[in-house]
């Protein structure tokens, strides 16, 4: 049976995948970016190209309607749920990077915090939606790995503590979480957080990692190498976070948090060599030391997402940096 699937931050990188997968198997999606300029703008409507693209090629271009709004207009979210009756939130919308959030913290709890407040009460119907329905939209809200924070166990479970966060985006995240737990004890709204593990793949952000090696190989752009490569991250591609995604908007469970990640950290240095195979050309990275905020390892359990969600990821690194590759000649390099 198709559902009304309410998907923020469409226009982005974990986004535009979401939107895609959704659509294709037959829910009607209902997309929400601002497109603001994080990243090129420009970037974020060629994602929208893309599945726009894909949707038509297998018949399912009507599934799909975009709407350019911002999550923290409360406004545009209440109209949202009065044109639609919602039964899924993917809530993907968020100022994203850690170092930025250092810069700019007001911009990323206005965004991280008051716009997932505004959707949790849209959820529920409290900003001046009257039709109450007999049960509530499924609300998965993306967190993140940084909440953590400077853990030392390793692999990172969801229940260790999680009370130290090392920059505002980490704390944002945290504080989103707690926000549906709220909402779910006052309200039953079933809420599940994901907190992803370093994402990478096609129509990535400029800003991470993978891509900006590629930029760095072909634009010379400089692109920093931390600690000299010592910092173990646990690299998972964007189809098997997607998986995740689509399967814990598929069931509500009351309230929870799991990891979305591969489990298998592997090291910067051994990432960027995997990128220099696949392309046949070195980077010139510029060795530089580890940011305050950031954390020598990470690495996700993820055997609570496998027994709660079917979480299953199939990727493995040298797949998904080919696949990142062949993505990047088509549409970055032309």
């Amino acid at each position: 049976m198709s559902r009304t699937i309410l998907v923020t931050g469409a226009a982005g990188f974990i986004g535009s995948h979401t939107v895609q997968a959704l659509a294709t198997r037959g829910d009607r999606v209902v997309g929400l970016d601002n497109l603001n300029d994080y990243y090129d703008p420009a970037r974020k409507r060629a994602n929208l190209d893309e599945v726009r693209q894909a949707l038509s090629e297998s018949g399912s271009s009507e599934a799909f309607t975009f709407i350019q709004g911002d999550i923290r207009d409360r406004q545009t979210v209440e109209e949202i749920f009065l044109s639609y009756e919602i039964d899924g939130i993917v809530h993907l919308a968020a100022m994203a990077g850690v170092h930025v959030s250092i810069e700019n913290p007001h911009l990323y709890c206005d965004v991280n915090i008051n716009g997932t407040l505004n959707l949790l009460d849209a959820a529920v119907g409290r900003i001046g939606i009257q039709a109450r329905r007999s049960s509530f939209p499924t609300f998965v809200f993306a967190s993140t790995s940084s909440v953590y924070g400077n853990a030392q166990a390793i692999p990172f479970r969801e229940d260790d503590p999680c009370n130290r966060p090392l920059a505002p985006y980490a704390a944002s995240k945290k504080a989103g979480e707690l926000l549906g737990y709220s909402y779910h004890h006052l309200y039953g709204l079933p809420f599940t957080a994901v907190r992803f593990f370093t994402v990478y793949g096609p129509r990535g952000r400029p800003d991470m990692m993978a891509y900006k090696v590629l930029d760095n190989i072909f634009f010379g752009h400089e692109v920093p190498l931390y600690n000299s490569g010592n910092m173990h991250r646990d690299w998972t591609f964007v189809s098997d976070i997607v998986l995740g995604v689509v399967n814990a908007v598929d069931r509500p469970l009351g309230y929870e948090v799991m990891n979305l990640g591969r489990g298998e950290p592997v090291s910067l240095a051994e990432f960027v060599q995997v990128i220099e195979e696949c392309v046949g050309q070195k980077a010139k990275v510029v060795f530089a030391p580890m940011p305050e905020a950031d954390i020598v390892s990470t690495c996700a359990d993820i055997s609570r997402a496998r027994e709660l969600l079917g979480y299953d990821p199939q990727f493995s690194v040298r797949e998904g940096v080919s696949r990142f590759w062949s993505w990047y000649q088509k549409h970055v390099l032309g």
